[in-house]
């Protein structure tokens, strides 16, 4: 048998068959990728734009399956990387590996079930009730139009795939043909198990080399006693630096009078309808209880809770025991069959939730405490409507005992170290600190010791004797970060205060973006002032000034990229989903450090857990949320090696607050300035040379 190649041979091939050149950063990443499937050691490496990470993990990730069989696992956080992945990368890299390999490797995609369609459901031929409002004749059409769209492309569609459906439609509209994983009848129960899009797409997954999931999927694999992912010993996790926070939302639940009601009328054909009226009934208790109380978190049950949330748990469970267990060997109504699943899981889900939100105080010792409950302000339809909800303190310790103690594990992003250590984020991920010498391991920050705390707080880890070992590489980029760009901190400017913008800040806006003649990326803390830095730019400039909001945001993203005068304000999606090269954008604005809110229950909570045990919450969250922030937002400027620009921070405790290295340290080594002056000239020059 002739033996495959080693990476760097198979690396270079790959390149040259793509049309590609030789990438030193490449070739370090795909060979660390390669070292640490070999040992089992995971790997956090940092590549930033430009390298090609993706074809550095996917080279080592196919040989290893092929070789050995055995299947790997690719998880990303958005839905652009998943298409760009399957739809491009993986066919072009499978087909230039096929004569090294000596086969061409196997790929898949695999979602949660609640992403494809249904067949039981569209033939069952019912829609129910929006969730949360009287009937209304123009959304009621609009929705019966949509599934009726769904219903003849199902007769179309070989996946049966959410995305692949052109134009998509609603949420609202996708529920009445689709269930989620609890609700499913199982293939063995179901009428059209035999050719269900979600078993069609668990079994080819399960013959792939290669499979491409989402971090959410990835949640529910690392919660479930099913076995939602087919067996694989490789983890690769692109765009890492959101797996927390994507692990934390799966993991979320909440419970409103809106949601109570839509259970009552989920079950209330199923069961009698007094039984029904009482889970009524105590949502209504539920939604008083919460429209007295201030929005925030709850330190301890307030006076009505435990009773308010004990009843609504027993009824619920009264109503779960009168429908019943669901009837094994299918009913002989498709349409009665999925009603009483959705019924079940609906009951099954608020009541776990009050139960958990019950026992979220058992600990006295807040910072030991596994759960976080709140009561949030939503605006639902134009209406300010109450919700209760509860998410784990922390996931380190699921991700630790259910992802990293269970195969080897690649993490990787263009920002993974903050303040100059990725000790930061494998806090928040269940790893111990890194002392090994990585990137940051002479990095003795407080943020990193603190961080290291948070550790402990949430599921256990495993107790397992030998210690989990990991390695953190910095590959770099192909950028020269010193002579393409500028990072301007405006030390002059007085810090942000909570009345607006200031004034002074704005007539630095405006010079700025005069120099610049537009072409300008500006990224704000909250849409409020991104608004009302738009409103008042446009009155001073005349320059397009887009804001978001205006429409959708990839429309809004294309205008500007089509127009070099044209300026984009908006806020956290843009800091994060914005890829312009060229020079449509030279200048980067940073309205101020985004340090979150202070009245986000989540963070402060976790921030006060960190203060307990001895670290600095300050910075080991709050800190290390905004140098994320900071680094993925000045990673808007650079997106190709031609690129030139300035990234304009005009939040003057960058260079004069204490935590300001901190930040600093996280962000790409641009050249650094507080002179406005030659920022100006700079802008002017490039705008004269066309941004050449």
């Amino acid at each position: 048998m002739t033996s495959i190649p080693e990476v760097p041979e198979l690396l270079a091939s790959a390149v040259q068959a793509l049309g590609g050149a030789k990438r030193d950063g490449q070739l370090k990443m795909a060979s660390a990728v390669a070292h640490s499937i070999d040992t089992g050691e995971h790997l956090a490496v940092q590549a930033g734009t430009g390298t090609g990470k993706s074809l550095a993990y996917l080279v080592p990730s196919l040989r290893h399956a092929v070789d050995t069989g055995h299947t790997v696992v690719v998880s990303t956080a958005t839905i652009a990387l998943q298409r760009q992945l399957v739809d491009r990368d993986l066919p072009r890299t499978a087909k230039a590996l096929t004569k090294p390999l000596g086969r061409a490797p196997e790929f898949a995609i695999l979602k949660g079930r609640g992403n494809y369609l249904c067949l039981n459901k569209i033939h069952a031929g019912t829609i129910e009730e929006p969730d949360g409002e009287l009937f209304d004749a123009f959304t009621a059409s609009r929705m019966g139009r949509e599934v009726t769209r769904v219903r003849e492309w199902s007769s179309d569609t070989d996946t049966g795939d959410r995305d692949d459906l052109e134009p998509g439609v609603s949420d609202r509209a996708w529920r009445q043909v689709s269930v989620s994983a609890r609700e499913c009848l199982g293939a063995t129960n179901c009428s059209y198990g035999a050719d269900c899009f979600a078993e069609k797409a668990k079994a080819k997954a399960g013959a792939a080399d290669l499979v491409v999931t989402n971090h959410a999927l990835l949640a529910i694999d690392a919660m479930s006693q099913a076995t939602i992912l087919p067996d694989h010993d490789v983890v690769v996790v692109d765009e890492a630096h959101e797996l927390a926070d994507r692990i934390t939302a799966v993991a979320t639940a909440e419970i409103s009078g809106t949601s109570i009601a839509g259970v009552a009328r989920r079950c209330g054909k199923l069961i009698d309808q007094e039984i029904a009226d009482d889970i009524e009934g105590s949502g209504e208790l539920i939604e008083s209880l919460l429209e007295q109380l201030e929005p925030g978190r709850w330190s301890g049950l307030p006076d009505g809770a435990p009773l308010a949330l004990a009843s609504l748990r027993d009824r619920l469970w009264k109503a779960h025991t009168a429908i019943g267990p669901a009837k094994r060997g299918g009913e002989v109504d498709a349409d009665a069959s999925a009603a009483r699943s959705a019924a079940l899981t609906s009951l099954e889900e608020m009541h776990d939730t009050a139960v958990r939100i019950l026992a979220a105080f058992d600990d006295p010792d807040e910072s030991r405490r596994l759960d976080v409950v709140w009561v949030g302000d939503d605006l639902v339809r134009g209406e300010r409507k109450r919700v209760l909800r509860v998410a784990p303190l922390s996931v380190g310790g699921l991700l630790r005992a259910s992802l990293f103690a269970k195969a080897t594990v690649i993490l990787t992003s263009a920002t993974l170290t903050v303040g100059g250590s990725f000790d930061g984020l494998a806090a928040g991920w269940g790893l111990p600190p890194h002392r090994s010498g990585d990137a940051g391991s002479d990095v003795d920050s407080e943020a990193t010791k603190s961080a290291q705390s948070i550790t402990a707080i949430g599921k256990p880890p495993p107790s397992d004797e030998k210690k989990m070992r990991w390695n953190g590489l910095d590959v770099g980029s192909p950028f020269d970060h010193q002579k393409a760009a500028i990072l301007y901190v405006a030390k002059h400017l007085p810090a942000p205060g909570r009345d607006g913008i200031s004034a002074r800040t704005l007539d630095e806006m405006v010079e700025l973006i005069t120099a610049a003649g537009g072409r300008t990326l500006g990224l704000f803390s909250s849409m409020r002032a991104a608004k009302e830095a738009a409103e008042a730019v446009r009155t001073r400039i005349e320059l397009p000034v887009l804001c978001q909001g205006d429409g959708a945001t990839g429309a809004l993203v294309k205008e500007f990229a089509a127009d070099e005068k044209t300026c984009l304000f908006g806020t956290l999606s843009l800091w994060q989903g914005v890829d312009v090269p060229g020079p449509s954008l030279n200048l980067v604005l940073i309205d101020r450090i985004p340090f979150p809110r202070p009245d986000d229950p989540l963070l402060m909570a976790r921030q006060r857990a960190v203060a307990a045990r001895g670290g600095n919450g300050f910075m080991a969250i709050a800190a290390t949320h905004a140098a994320l922030l900071m680094a993925q937002g000045t990673g808007r400027l650079l997106r190709s090696t031609s690129d030139r620009g300035v990234v304009a921070v005009l939040d003057s405790r960058l260079a004069t607050a204490r935590y300001g290295n901190y930040l600093l340290a996280s962000l790409p080594p641009f050249w650094r300035t507080t002179d406005a002056q030659l920022v100006r000239g700079a802008l002017t020059r490039l705008q004269g040379a066309g941004a050449g």
